[in-house]
């Protein structure tokens, strides 16, 4: 099953957003999903600071700021499809 982790921070207003969708993503596909707090670990705000929320599936960046679940569905589609 493809894994979605979402990185975001505390009273992030377009991080709650991008969980809304990726809730909503929950009810057309199958995928584990892990929200990361980016305030936890040091390296991962260095990294991501000024750019969350962002999603990644199986590692690999599919967006920034905003994500529609549709896109996430369809990324999360290829990525069934590629194995």
């Amino acid at each position: 099953m493809p894994r979605v982790v979402l990185y975001s921070k505390p009273n992030c207003p377009l991080c709650d957003k991008a969980l809304e969708q990726i809730e909503i993503a929950r009810t057309h596909a199958r995928f584990d999903f892990t929200e990361t707090n980016i305030l936890a670990e040091p390296e991962l705000y260095e990294r991501y600071k000024t750019l969350i929320p962002v999603v990644t599936v199986e590692g690999s960046e599919v967006a920034r700021y905003r994500i529609r679940w549709e896109d996430l569905v369809a990324r999360l589609q290829e990525c069934l499809e590629d194995r």
